[in-house]
């Protein structure tokens, strides 16, 4: 299991590879999947992600998290025993702290939250449905229990 971090802005968040190295592992366990993974996370400013929203999915607006999976196939995922390169997620610092305020989160709280939604994408988790995202948004809560009031 591996996570290749890169940070493409300015700001302090490169010690948040251990702890998303930490999701990743509770994630893979929580979903009994072998560690046999290797992803990247790259945190963006809020016009890298725009630029990638526009030109990967044709909206002309910045967002939190873009994940880019390498495999379609669940099974693939599942049944495979090599090292897996699970794909690409890139997270904006910027809009991460604006969500963090709207929802009344910590930075902290909220990063790990987009990783981990990132993270289940690569793991061909949708929430396109309704079905789909009652599936995603359980294990979400399960990973990264919900903020206590």
């Amino acid at each position: 299991m591996e996570i290749i971090f890169n940070n493409k802005t300015r700001k302090d968040v490169d010690s948040y590879k251990n702890k998303f190295l930490s999701l990743f592992d509770k994630t893979l366990k929580h979903l009994k999947l072998k560690n046999n993974y290797i992803m990247s996370v790259t945190i963006v400013s809020k016009n890298r992600i725009h630029e990638l929203n526009n030109t990967f999915r044709g909206i002309d607006r910045p967002t939190d998290v873009i994940s880019f999976a390498f495999l379609d196939d669940k099974n693939e995922i599942i049944n495979n025993s090599k090292i897996i390169d699970l794909g690409e997620i890139y997270i904006c610092y910027d809009i991460c702290l604006k969500n963090a305020k709207k929802y009344g989160n910590s930075f902290d709280r909220e990063f790990c939250f987009l990783f981990i939604h990132g993270l289940l994408h690569l793991l061909g988790y949708d929430h396109q449905t309704k079905e789909q995202e009652e599936v995603m948004f359980k294990l979400q809560d399960e990973i990264l229990p919900p903020k206590e009031n």
